[in-house]
């Protein structure tokens, strides 16, 4: 079974690769390959960072690697927090902060000019070979939150397939199947089954 470092420490992410792809490939994360750094994400693009990330792994610790990297552009704030979103409020990946940032900055903008997608950009480095898997998901920036579940921004962005529900109102199964990571995955794993 060839081995694959995914470049997190999310548990969630890792569990959801890993049911995806099966017994095809042994997903590894962060943790597994004892990579406890801080690795830098200094690009001025989503596809940048995700790139910097596989990089990364793959040149201190030899693994074939890939990373993703999410950010939410908002049309009014001409793309913002875009490369910046976790970290919009502040260095600290507070996501309130970063929700209060937003409504703040659109206090006064009506519904209609309120559009807003999110984009997640998979990078994955096989041997020499950088592949890019993108996905994206158009919608809207309520006024205030919605629901619960989700994390980031997933309790004010309510996407045009939603049929009315912000992500944080969605099952994961349905956030899964509309979402902008959803469908970089998706290409990624097709990807990698017909690729082997």
């Amino acid at each position: 079974m060839k081995k694959i470092v995914f470049a997190t420490n999310n548990a969630h992410k890792l569990q959801e690769l890993r049911q995806m792809l099966g017994d095809r490939y042994e997903i590894l994360g962060l943790a597994d390959i004892g990579c406890h750094e801080d690795i830098p994400e200094t690009a001025d693009n989503i596809e940048g960072n995700a790139q910097m990330k596989a990089r990364y792994v793959k040149e201190h610790y030899g693994y074939d690697c890939f990373s993703d990297d999410t950010g939410l552009e908002i049309d009014a704030l001409g793309g913002e927090p875009g490369v910046h979103s976790a970290r919009y409020a502040g260095p600290g990946h507070d996501s309130e902060a970063n929700i209060d940032k937003v409504l703040k900055k659109l206090d006064g903008v009506g519904m209609s000019e309120r559009t807003a997608r999110f984009r997640t950009a998979i990078a994955l480095l096989q041997g020499d070979e950088m592949h890019l898997f993108e996905g994206q998901v158009e919608g809207l920036i309520l006024t205030e939150r919605h629901g619960t579940g989700g994390f980031g921004y997933d309790s004010i962005f309510q996407p045009v397939e939603g049929a009315g529900s912000t992500f944080a109102q969605m099952s994961p199964q349905d956030k899964n199947s509309i979402s902008h990571r959803g469908r970089a995955v998706a290409r990624l794993v097709a990807y990698l089954n017909g690729h082997q």
